[in-house]
């Protein structure tokens, strides 16, 4: 356990020493180390991992996989069927959604500094919601890659939306994020009930059905080429995302702070906005409409490490994979054979978990 004294003081906040935040506290924390915490969740998310796969209708236990990987025990032509053409894509795709919500979560949450920020802040949710619709009626037969219409437009629209939300925001070269806040809610709501028009038109019901389970978010079984292209996106926002972490710790500090230490505030906040919002884009695409991941997994990380950024990323990351796995196997199984999306699954969690956050929160924050 590492234990972390934090001081009132008067004085300017000092110069943060290896891009740490200086944050003033009361009262001692007791947080845990972070390179523990990392180990600790590397060895959880491959055991969440073998548990996801071995569960499901047809119960595949987690010695016989373990056994099969080592090439001890040779699966039949129904396990291996199961496994690496149901399960493992679903499993995975399941991971990389938690991990880019969670990203992108601690991303927006440290640019705006307010933890109730989630990867939707600026309007992204609308877009997508848009760009599912047009790709579920007009185009469901079409597919790139092994994408899917739907997926692709989806992608399309929310990269779009927050593209459009940061143009209306940015005057005279700079970017108010209080105007950024307002024109991502007002476009977001507009996008989203522009849905209501493409459910009117459907005379047979059939996209209504395919719409709704996927505002509801549902975890579905990719290609291995659409998993490997998403996965090169993830990795390449969450690559560039790790020189940022730094500059976020300075930015909490305020922008003239920031200003004053060489930070070009405007250009890191294009970055951790179109960073933020390419992971959002590659974790709406594949699994939906999913709330909450992206708001509870950076909070629950900060209360157990700090508010050092370059420590959450890889602590963020792991959990937010974790988090959404384990959630996503209990939505399969929880009354199984039939499934719960995920997202409405994460409401019931998320929902509790945010009241809680603006309750604790009424008395220290205001705009």
């Amino acid at each position: 356990m590492a234990i972390e004294i934090a001081t009132v003081s008067n004085n300017p906040p000092p110069t943060p020493p290896h891009g740490e935040p200086a944050e003033a506290s009361r009262h001692e924390r007791v947080r845990l180390s972070p390179l523990v915490l990392i180990v600790l969740l590397t060895v959880a998310l491959g055991v969440t991992t073998l548990v996801s796969l071995a569960t499901g209708a047809v119960s595949i236990s987690p010695r016989t996989i373990f056994a099969a990987m080592l090439g001890y025990h040779p699966l039949t032509e129904v396990q291996r069927l199961i496994l690496f053409h149901l399960r493992l894509p679903r499993v995975l795709t399941a991971g990389l959604v938690g991990a880019g919500l969670a990203l992108a979560g601690l991303l927006f949450q440290g640019l705006f500094r307010n933890p109730i920020a989630d990867p939707y802040v600026i309007g992204s949710q609308g877009g997508a919601i848009l760009g599912a619709c047009i790709g579920i009626s007009f185009f469901s037969q079409w597919s790139v890659f092994g994408f899917s219409a739907t997926t692709l437009l989806a992608f399309a629209g929310s990269a779009a939306t927050m593209a459009l939300v940061y143009s209306l925001a940015r005057s005279a070269g700079k970017t108010n994020v209080v105007t950024l806040l307002l024109a991502g809610f007002a476009i977001s709501n507009m996008f989203s009930n522009s849905s209501y028009f493409f459910e009117l038109f459907d005379r047979r019901g059939d996209d209504n059905r395919v719409l709704a389970a996927w505002l509801h978010g549902v975890i579905g079984v990719p290609t291995w080429t659409e998993l490997a292209i998403s996965a090169t996106l993830f990795a390449v926002a969450a690559l560039a995302a790790v020189p940022l972490m730094r500059t976020l710790n300075t930015l909490v500090l305020g922008d003239e702070y920031a200003q004053q230490l060489g930070i070009r505030v405007e250009s890191a906040r294009v970055s951790i906005i179109l960073i933020g919002s390419l992971l959002t884009a590659v974790a709406v695409s594949l699994g939906g409409m999913i709330m909450f991941a992206g708001l509870i997994v950076p909070h629950v990380a900060r209360l157990l490490i700090g508010p050092d950024h370059v420590r959450l990323l890889p602590v963020t990351a792991l959990a937010g994979a974790i988090f959404l796995m384990l959630a996503d196997t209990l939505a399969r199984t929880l009354f199984a054979p039939s499934e719960v999306p995920v997202g409405i699954l994460m409401a019931f969690v998320g929902g509790p978990f945010f009241l809680y956050l603006l309750r604790k929160m009424k008395r220290s924050y205001t705009v």
